[in-house]
């Protein structure tokens, strides 16, 4: 069986490290390319804790691209990085994994439209933990009964976007089973600016930021003399890993953009 050979942006980054070491560990996967701003020349193989690979960093992507033979590239950086990079990586006929949060609809379109030009496979997915999944379907559920909802979604202090892609996500699939109104009192007031949260058709999220974090989220709804709170918690960035496997070995089977993981499932 021939293997999928994978590149990795942003290989240097915790989550670069993890889903180079887990490539590495994949019988079905090879990883034949690790790019970053860093570490220019280190061996990936060392850097995420196993044996040399042969598979050097390098810095310059555009050499990577035409020098290295890839059939997925994984970009878990930023959402400036992805919009400088991805479109470099598609031209090339390269299908994309992406987990980046914070790209707009607009850019999405963007790659979309790019990737089903060059006949390529798009994934993008705000959250690749199986539990993180089922968290927002039992709440979308839940939502039909207490449509009263606040999320307390907490990350660690580097995350650059607010609120999180999982709390987005997470509002968006309650919106469509949820007629929009406004909670709380009608004559509600916030003595400090931002007190209540964000405002999503009504509902509220809240964004914590600490050092200490990984990826956290707690749905709360409210009725009548209850509530009910859905929350899942990311211990390590290891609960990812089966997810991210998961979309490199599908995303070679389509052309364009399919987003989310419970779409792959």
């Amino acid at each position: 069986m021939n293997k999928i050979k994978v590149g990795v942006i942003g290989a240097c980054g915790k989550m670069g490290r993890e889903i180079c070491k887990n490539i590495l560990k994949d019988p079905e996967l090879q990883l034949t390319a690790a790019f970053d701003v860093t570490n220019n020349g280190n061996d990936i193989g060392t850097l995420v804790g196993l044996a040399e690979t042969g598979v050097k960093i390098e810095t310059n992507l555009v050499n990577l691209l035409e020098n290295k033979e890839i059939d997925v590239m994984v970009d878990f950086t930023n959402a400036q990085a992805v919009i400088n990079n991805i479109p470099k990586v598609i031209e090339k006929g390269i299908n994309v994994v992406i987990g980046t949060t914070g790209l707009t609809k607009m850019e999405l379109d963007y790659l979309d439209k790019l990737a089903k030009e060059e006949n390529v496979g798009l994934f993008v997915a705000p959250n690749f933990a199986i539990g993180a999944i089922l968290m927002m379907r039992f709440a979308r559920e839940a939502a039909k009964y207490f449509p009263h909802v606040e999320i307390i979604e907490l990350h660690h202090d580097q995350k650059l976007d607010a609120p999180s892609g999982t709390a987005i996500k997470t509002l968006e699939e309650i919106a469509k089973v949820r007629q929009e109104f406004r909670q709380g009192h009608e004559q509600e007031y916030e003595k400090i600016a931002g007190a209540r949260g964000g405002d999503f058709q009504g509902m509220r999220v809240h964004s914590i930021r600490l050092p200490g974090l990984i990826a956290h989220q707690e749905v709360i709804l409210g009725g009548i003399g209850q509530t009910l709170s859905i929350k899942h918690d990311s211990l390590s960035r290891e609960c990812f890993m089966p997810g991210i496997m998961l979309a490199i070995k599908k995303v070679i089977s389509w052309k364009g953009l399919v987003s989310g993981l419970e779409n792959i499932l």
